[in-house]
C-alpha cells in the first residue's frame, strides 16, 4: 500500500513540475518572436466610405474632440494662412471688447471663420498603406507608412493638416500643383485596444487626418473609396486583414471660449485586424484545459490513498495562477474581464471543485469515505464540464 502511494506521489511530482514547466516555456515564448505569422492584405477589397454633409448644408453631427485635442498645435504638414494672407480673425471685430466674431457671418460667427467665404472647396483624401510595424496591443500604438493624396476640381487653399492620434517622424512632398497634392508620411499612432473576446479580439487601427487652420465653410474633406486600400504585400506580424475602411466627418471643439460655432473636416482611415483563432486557441485555451484535465485525474484516487489525493489539486493551482500570470502580462490593465480572465476564471472554481471534494472526505466518517468518493467521481466532473463551458461561452 506504502508503495502505491509512493508511485502515486511521485506521479503527481511529476506532473506538477510538467505544468510549471510549461507555463515558464509560454512566459518565454510570448516574450519572444516564436511562431509569429503574416497577414497579408485581403484579395481585392473596396471599403465602405461614410461623407459628411453636402457643401452649402447643415454640417452632420459633430464629433467633439479630446481634451489632448484643444492645444494650438504649429508642427501640420502644410503651411498655415499663405503668405501675404489676411487671417479671418484679423477681420473679426470686438466692438464691446472679449471675444472678437463676425457680426456679418454668413454661417459662423466664430473669429476663426471667414465672413464671406464663397464656395467651399471639397478636397478628395485618399491614402494607400503601406505597412503597420511594431504595433503593441498593450499600448495600442503602432507605426504606419502610407501616401496621402488630396485633390480637387478647384485650387486648394493652404491647409494645416494635423494627425490627433498619431506624431509624424517624416514628410515627403511628392507632388504639390494647385489642385493635387501627394505626401508620403511615416510617424507613430495610437488606437486604443478593445479586449473583451481576448484572445479572439478584433482590433480597429486608425489613422485621423484633419485640418485645423480652416473650417469646412471653406474646406470640405471626401472619402475617395477607390483610393483608399493597401498596398501590394501588405503584411501585419501575427494578424490577419479584416477589413478596410475610410470616412470624413464634420467635428467640432467643445466650446473653448465663447460662439466658437464652426466646424472642422476629418478623415479617419481605419483598419481592421483579427488575431488567428488557430494560434490564439492553441496559447490560451489548450494550456488551460490540460490543467483542468490533470486535476480531475485526482478524482479516480481512492480513499485509501488520501495523501496523494490531497496533494494533486495545490500543484494544479498553483500553474494555473502562473498561466494566468503570463497572460495578464501581454495586455493592458482593463475595466472588463476578457473571455481569457473568464476562462481562468472557470479554471479556479473547476480546482476549487475537485479540493473541496478531497475536504469533504476528511470532515465524514472513515465508513461513508466511499460514497463520498463515489458521488465526487461522478459530480465534480459534469460540474467541472459545465463551469468550463460557461467560462468559454460567456
Amino acid at each position: 500500500m506504502r508503495g502505491r502511494a509512493r508511485v502515486w506521489t511521485r506521479l503527481t511530482h511529476v506532473i506538477s513540475l510538467g505544468v510549471i514547466v510549461m507555463g515558464c516555456l509560454f512566459v518565454l515564448l510570448r516574450r519572444g518572436n516564436f511562431g509569429e505569422e503574416d497577414a497579408f492584405a485581403a484579395p481585392a477589397h473596396r471599403p465602405a466610405v461614410a461623407d459628411a454633409g453636402a457643401d452649402g448644408g447643415a454640417p452632420a453631427p459633430a464629433e467633439a474632440k479630446g481634451a489632448s485635442d484643444l492645444a494650438p498645435r504649429h508642427d501640420g504638414a502644410d503651411g498655415g494662412a499663405g503668405a501675404g494672407e489676411i487671417e479671418a480673425i484679423d477681420l473679426a471685430i470686438a466692438p464691446d471688447g472679449g471675444v472678437p466674431y463676425h457680426p456679418d457671418g454668413a454661417r459662423f460667427r466664430s473669429p476663426f471663420a471667414k465672413p464671406h467665404p464663397g464656395p467651399t472647396v471639397r478636397v478628395t483624401v485618399g491614402m494607400l498603406l503601406n505597412s503597420v510595424d511594431d504595433y503593441d496591443v498593450k499600448t495600442g500604438t503602432f507605426a504606419a507608412d502610407f501616401f496621402l493624396s488630396l485633390t480637387s476640381a478647384f485650387p486648394i487653399p493652404s491647409l494645416n493638416l494635423q494627425f490627433p492620434n498619431g506624431k509624424i517622424e517624416s514628410k515627403e512632398v511628392i507632388a504639390d500643383k494647385p489642385t493635387f497634392k501627394l505626401y508620403r508620411f511615416l510617424g507613430g499612432f495610437k488606437s486604443p485596444p478593445d479586449l473583451r473576446k481576448y484572445p479572439f479580439d478584433a482590433q480597429d487601427l486608425r489613422i485621423i487626418v484633419e485640418d485645423d487652420s480652416r473650417g469646412i465653410d471653406q474646406v470640405r474633406f471626401s472619402a475617395d473609396k477607390e483610393r483608399t486600400q493597401l498596398a501590394r504585400g501588405f503584411r501585419a506580424l501575427g494578424w490577419q486583414v479584416s477589413y478596410v475602411e475610410a470616412r470624413s466627418l464634420s467635428q467640432s471643439y467643445p466650446d473653448r471660449f465663447e460662439g466658437d460655432d464652426l466646424y472642422y473636416g476629418r478623415y479617419i482611415f481605419t483598419l481592421g485586424l483579427q488575431r488567428f483563432a488557430t494560434s490564439a486557441a492553441f496559447k490560451v485555451f489548450v494550456p488551460a484545459f490540460v490543467i483542468v484535465i490533470i486535476a480531475l485525474l485526482g478524482m479516480w484516487v481512492p480513499p485509501s490513498e488520501m495523501e496523494v489525493r490531497s496533494n494533486a489539486g495545490a500543484p494544479m493551482l498553483a500553474g494555473a495562477v502562473l498561466f494566468h500570470y503570463a497572460l495578464i502580462q501581454e495586455l493592458p490593465a482593463t475595466s472588463y474581464l476578457t473571455r481569457a480572465d473568464k476562462l481562468m476564471l472557470g479554471v479556479y472554481i473547476s480546482l476549487a471543485i475537485g479540493m473541496i471534494s478531497t475536504w469533504w472526505m476528511f470532515l465524514v466518517k472513515e465508513e461513508n469515505m466511499n460514497t463520498v468518493f463515489r458521488i465526487a467521481r461522478i459530480a465534480v466532473p459534469v460540474l467541472t464540464v459545465l463551469v468550463m463551458a460557461f467560462g468559454c461561452l460567456a
